[in-house]
């Protein structure tokens, strides 16, 4: 039963994250005019409009990419070992120990910002890192792609080796519960081991694969990706739009305060339930650094300008949906770390069988999985600055001048409004996604809980939108 739809999704989405960077590019159009025109669609328009008659294998893969990509998660690698960092134990697993954790993805995220810094400030929108991400911007995505595949095929041969706790055996190795139903593709897709470790030779440090993946390289990659679009506006049009630097902040703004917070993951449920396998592996370093920096790579191209009031009107988008998140989520961290803190000390809680307490006040009590609705909210912030999206190259006025891209070459015409299946995607992603992991929740704790489960849900009757859903 879990097949088909594991299967489905294991090599589906490379082929939706390949429509993004081909479909909607910088050589014809946003999207490419053969898909305006489909009663004249043949593949060989498709493949022209693409640059792939053009460029043949050399726009999918080239080893320049693959030797900088695997550089940059080395580099990452080094920074956790090497950089001072927060010795955290993790939560309690199901055979009784706890892991330890090294953190300093703020820190190391910093280091490599400054570097970039320095080297924006030398040499400005020419900087090497700059224009080898847009050059080589499909490669990279193919070289992230091949290395999702071999860690989620890598830490499932690896859970074959776990073996049950006993007295002979104190490793706190485990499986995840979910993760070994004895269908091969949906185990490798789900993850069959909880936390996949390996101890990294010479300074004998043990590195945990999920955690590492989660936030670096990925999340800082998805910033990295922003920046690089900056840049590349800049290059084509002699300035930066009010737009992308809003879009940019905003994420910013969520990725560091997630790098800041790195702990906090250790409650979350891909740390605590989820096995580590493809879903995880290839969302954390193929997924979310490329399809969720669609709306800056279109602005890149074709820059919007949103003037004071579109400024205002997407910033109160943001500041709602950032409440919401970040309220919710340090209200529940600090109860489950600490109960007796003065900030939710004050707040009520369902007391169950098993002892634990789930809140049925405050945030948690007006839904039950609150902090995915400030989530949302937060992913329209992303997708209003790039308005009625859609562009057309028109490569009669494709000349720069002064290395500065002509305004004329770039015009709406015809695809106006069609460019929005890319930027605005996101929005109905995220949110398939959020209902997805709310109804994993609620499993989860109906198992958990059993009918105290029912009790809470009847304290607090709402999923994620408290009166509609």
């Amino acid at each position: 039963m879990y097949r088909p739809g594991a299967f489905l999704i294991s090599f589906g989405l490379p082929f939706v994250v390949y429509s993004f960077a081909f479909l909607c590019n910088d050589i014809t159009g946003c999207p490419v005019p053969s898909l305006l025109s489909p009663s004249t669609l043949t593949l060989e328009k498709l493949q022209r409009d693409t640059g792939l008659l053009a460029h043949g294998w050399n726009k999918l893969f080239t080893w320049e990419a693959t030797f900088w990509v695997l550089a940059y998660y080395a580099f990452s690698l080094v920074l956790l070992i090497v950089l001072p960092g927060t010795e955290v134990d993790g939560t309690v697993l199901r055979n009784g120990g706890r892991l330890k954790y090294k953190f300093n993805a703020f820190s190391s995220a910093i280091f490599i910002l400054s570097i970039l810094g320095a080297g924006t400030l030398l040499q400005g929108a020419d900087f090497p890192v700059w224009t080898f991400l847009w050059d080589q911007y499909v490669p990279i995505i193919t070289v992230n792609m091949l290395i999702a595949f071999f860690m989620a095929i890598y830490v499932y041969i690896a859970s074959f080796t776990v073996r049950p706790p006993s007295a002979q055996n104190k490793s706190l190795r485990e499986l995840a519960a979910g993760g070994h139903s004895g269908n091969m593709i949906y185990d490798w897709f789900i993850g069959r081991e909880l936390n996949p470790r390996v101890t990294i030779p010479i300074v004998n440090f043990d590195l945990d694969i999920k955690s590492f993946m989660e936030l670096r390289p990925g999340m800082l990659g998805w910033l990295i990706m922003d920046l690089a679009f900056i840049a590349h506006q800049y290059k084509l049009h002699g300035t930066v739009s009010d737009s992308i630097m809003l879009i940019t902040a905003f994420q910013a703004l969520y990725i560091m305060d997630a790098l800041w917070m790195e702990p906090a993951i250790l409650t979350t449920m891909d740390l605590t339930t989820d096995g580590f396998g493809f879903m995880l592996a290839f969302g954390d370093v193929a997924w979310l650094p490329f399809i969720y920096s669609a709306q800056t790579r279109y602005l890149a191209v074709q820059p919007v300008h949103l003037g004071l009031y579109g400024l205002a009107g997407v910033l109160a988008v943001q500041g709602i949906g950032y409440y919401i998140f970040r309220a919710s989520n340090n209200e529940k961290n600090r109860f489950r770390t600490n109960p007796n803190d003065p900030r939710v000390s004050h707040l009520e809680a369902l007391t169950t069988k098993s002892g634990s307490k789930l809140l049925v006040s405050g945030w948690w009590g007006t839904a039950r999985h609150i902090n995915y609705l400030g989530d949302w909210i937060m992913a329209w912030s992303y997708c209003l600055p790039t308005g009625i999206a859609g562009y057309v190259i028109d490569k009669t006025g494709r000349v720069p001048v002064g290395g500065v891209l002509d305004s004329d070459s770039v015009v709406q015409g015809e695809a106006k409004g069609w460019g929005m299946i890319f930027t605005y995607f996101y929005l109905l992603y995220f949110a398939i996604l959020l209902i997805h992991r709310e109804m994993r929740d609620e499993e989860k704790c109906a198992r958990k809980y059993g009918a105290d489960w029912e009790t809470y849900k009847k304290r607090v009757p709402y999923r994620i939108l408290p009166y509609v859903y």
